[in-house]
């Protein structure tokens, strides 16, 4: 009996890990923000932004505040990055990707803008939705360090 419950309990703890592995859903959601990058590294902010759900109520929290809406996270990313100089190269890396439902995964990872003067750098947090079919930032926190 002790056997059969050890057992047991290794499943159980390999199993998260195991669905993680081989989630679809995050995949895809991967695909997306890596593709958000190169958009980024193109010098297309516009492209950048279509992962993000182009709704009032997104939200943005930054060093800034909160901004809500998309079009208003638009012209702040506009505004902030005004060239391609000031956009640099973007790297992200992802820390976590956790499935929280069918329809909701949040994504924790850190970024890195490499320009000729300098490298700033920092965190930040997306919450995924599933919206009409597509997987879409609702909400992001980004952080400098």
């Amino acid at each position: 009996m002790k056997s059969i419950a050890l057992l047991l309990w290794s499943l159980l703890l390999w199993l998260p890990a195991h669905t993680q592995a081989t989630d679809k859903q995050a995949e895809r959601i991967t695909t997306l923000l890596y593709q958000q990058q190169a958009a980024w590294n193109s010098g297309d902010i516009d492209a950048f932004m279509q992962v993000y759900w182009q709704s009032e109520a997104l939200q943005f929290g930054g060093a800034k505040g909160i901004t809500r809406g998309w079009q208003q996270t638009l012209e702040g990313y506009k505004k902030g990055y005004p060239n391609k100089a000031a956009m640099g190269q973007l790297v992200f890396e992802i820390k976590d990707i956790t499935r929280h439902s069918r329809k909701v995964y949040s994504l924790t990872g850190s970024w890195e803008l490499i320009r000729e003067q300098d490298r700033p750098g920092g965190h930040f947090l997306l919450i995924w939705r599933k919206i009409d079919g597509e997987w879409k930032i609702v909400a992001d926190h980004t952080s400098a360090r």
